[in-house]
């Protein structure tokens, strides 16, 4: 169930990954079993009597080095969930995030209300569902950047973590109808989006739907299982005055211990440097893509490694230039690319780590490195985190290297303790 989010153990092992695979089919008709096998990040269950609403506050603090100076930071975090049977085959799905930041994260508010979803479900038979409302509608295979998870476009409205899983998990979804159907070795599932309202609203409470409903979207999602270890899914989607893209997932099982998986779009548009700067230009096919490979030790030691491209993006002599010249247009597209979450330039590559129960029972150690393909710059993250039956402790380290205006050289440095109690 999606309240189980939360409680889910932290998973970058092969059983997080083939669970991708398998979730392709199975998602389509239960969407919240999907959240928690693609999600499987995040600590352990409490021993608590199942219910149909969990929430966890949590209040951090810590220190974050910029180029502009040191200064402390806390922040006190309050995220609700709810799933709740309303009727025989109809039921209601709350989930929303509040964060209160010292200093803030813009400007002089310090309130950020995040609606991550809240829609009306009905079932009308086993195998069918129909959902209307606020949907944080996930796709993809990769751990990093994802091709197809095509609803992320302004989804952030709080940056707590660079976590992967944070981001995709602590977003607003979009208002949509989505229809699923189930069959024997398959799935399908139609989105419809609609165009809510042209501009963001960045007021503490509003529901923002002029940045996850700008425009009108739609998408088809088709699964269908070929053998026990290989079960693709294709995806279709539409925006209005752009060209349709198609989207294709894969993860299949190589060993007990291995998985690979790859996740691909393509389809006519725009480059990237064209739609942040509001440039016209003509339309050429373009591709992303994130492949890779998971491997997990005995000891629960899981290692991913992750290649991504994107062709819409700039290459290294454009990246340079742009680097080089007006900072107002450094600036510009560099805030394009952090709400769409596209890759600043045309490769990355990634390591993720993950060790459940390390060392000692209860302790998960978590690690990433990202690497610009452009300008070398690299990203740093570590966690480590002890889990008590209702309490978490988690100690997070940051940092970055590269020149100022590189990709990742401009990140701060930082490290925060947060501490997590569940209820």
């Amino acid at each position: 169930m999606q309240s189980d989010l939360e409680r889910t153990r932290p998973s970058w092992h092969w059983r997080g990954a083939l669970a991708a695979a398998l979730a392709c089919t199975v998602a389509a008709a239960q969407s919240n079993d999907l959240d928690a096998l693609l999600l499987a990040d995040t600590p352990p269950p409490p021993s608590v009597a199942a219910s149909d609403w969990h929430w966890f506050a949590e209040m951090a603090a810590g220190q974050v080095h910029t180029l502009a100076g040191t200064h402390s930071n806390q922040r006190l975090s309050l995220d609700l969930q709810l799933d709740k049977s309303l009727a025989p085959g109809w039921r209601g799905v709350l989930a929303n995030r509040l964060d209160l930041d010292w200093p803030a994260q813009r400007g002089t508010e310090h309130r950020i209300n995040t609606l991550k979803e809240a829609y009306v479900g009905w079932q009308p038979t086993d195998a069918q569902a129909l959902d209307l409302g606020r949907i944080n509608a996930r796709f993809g295979v990769a751990t990093g950047y994802n091709p197809t998870d095509y609803f992320r476009t302004n989804s952030l409205r709080s940056l707590v973590s660079v976590d992967p899983n944070s981001l995709k998990k602590n977003r607003q979804g979009a208002f949509m109808l989505r229809g699923q159907t189930l069959w024997a070795d398959g799935a399908l599932t139609a989105v419809l989006s609609p165009r809510l309202a042209r501009q963001p609203d960045s007021t503490p409470f509003a529901l923002n739907e002029g940045a996850t409903n700008a425009s009108n979207r739609w998408l088809l999602a088709w699964s269908q299982r070929l053998s026990e270890r290989l079960n693709p899914q294709w995806l279709l989607y539409g925006e209005e005055r752009k060209p349709p893209q198609i989207g294709f997932n894969l993860a299949a099982l190589a060993s007990n211990a291995t998985v690979v998986f790859m996740e691909w779009s393509g389809g006519r548009g725009h480059s990237q440097m064209s739609q942040a700067m509001g440039l016209t230009e003509d339309q050429r096919f373009l591709q992303r893509l994130s492949t890779g490979i998971t491997y997990t030790t005995a000891q629960k030691l899981s290692f991913t490694l992750e290649y991504s491209s994107n062709s819409a993006a700039p290459d290294a002599s454009q990246w340079s230039a742009l680097q080089g010249g007006s900072p107002s247009a450094y600036a510009l597209y560099r805030n394009w690319t952090q709400s769409a979450q596209e890759l600043t330039t045309r490769t990355q590559y990634a390591l993720y780590a993950n060790w459940p129960d390390a060392l000692v029972p209860h302790l998960d150690l978590s690690a990433m490195v990202r690497v610009n393909g452009a300008d070398h710059s690299r990203l740093h993250w570590l966690e480590a985190r002890y889990h008590w039956s209702q309490t978490d402790l988690a100690l997070q380290w940051q940092s970055s290297r590269g020149t100022p205006r590189s990709d990742f050289g401009a990140a701060p440095r930082a490290w925060q303790i947060n501490v997590r109690r569940y209820f």
